[in-house]
């Protein structure tokens, strides 16, 4: 579904990105793990054409992306939900939620299937998104991004400032999501331990390189591995 090869981003001198390759298939997570700073970020942005690469190859079911507007990435089915939990916080849920289906118009997801989804969310649907908790407002910025109908989702950070029980939930949601409907999923984590319990593969990055790319469960076996990047 997603392929990168050899992607580099420069921010002027300095490399972000540095000759990345992945793939991620329908239906699987992919967790790029590593400490602040290792080129997490800058990837995701990078393959969502937030940041224009250097050099290298985004692909999305087959069809060249890498110097395509955000706006058509998007419409082709590739949704990114940044580091933050960016919701607008003047607006309800609801209105939140019906600013992401207008990327695909008459395409765009139910809101009810968004409720059913997230029940929580329902009980708030009037509600302004500033009155949310932490979690509420993770829900929101995913279920928002998933009203495009996207086929690939890009995740940074979901797990930030949560409690671990909400983390939880957010990640077998991530799961779910892959088991039902198909999605392809490339998480950014910090929480690495929390990442590999859910995906299929993980990459670790170190300086923005890949150091490490294997099935999840045996990165999270490599204990030299988990000491030198992981921290856990």
């Amino acid at each position: 579904m997603l392929d990168v090869e050899n992607l580099v981003t420069d921010y002027g001198p300095v490399r972000a990105v540095d000759g990345v390759s992945l793939r991620v298939d329908e239906g699987k997570v992919t967790a790029v793990l590593g400490a602040n700073g290792a080129g997490k970020t800058s990837l995701l942005r990078t393959i969502s054409g937030l940041e224009r690469a250097s050099s290298g190859r985004v692909a999305l079911a087959g069809e060249d992306i890498t110097h395509t507007p955000v706006e058509d990435i998007v419409r082709r089915g590739l949704a990114h939900v940044p580091e933050g939990r960016g919701v607008i916080a003047e607006l309800t849920v609801e209105e939140n939620l019906r600013l992401g289906g207008l990327w695909r118009r008459q395409e765009s997801v139910p809101l009810e299937d968004m409720y059913d989804l997230f029940p929580a969310l329902r009980e708030r649907r009037s509600k302004s998104a500033a009155t949310l908790s932490g979690g509420e407002r993770q829900m929101l910025s995913i279920g928002r991004a998933l009203m495009s109908r996207p086929r690939t989702l890009l995740l940074d950070e979901p797990s930030l400032g949560l409690a671990p029980r909400i983390t939880a939930q957010i990640m077998a949601l991530v799961r779910k999501l892959c088991d039902e409907r198909g999605l392809a999923v490339l998480l950014v984590e910090q929480n690495a331990r929390s990442a590999l319990s859910i995906a299929d593969t993980g990459i670790v990055l170190d300086l923005g390189r890949v150091v490490a790319a294997e099935d999840a469960a045996l990165l999270a076996d490599d204990a030299d591995l988990r000491r030198a990047y992981l921290g856990f």
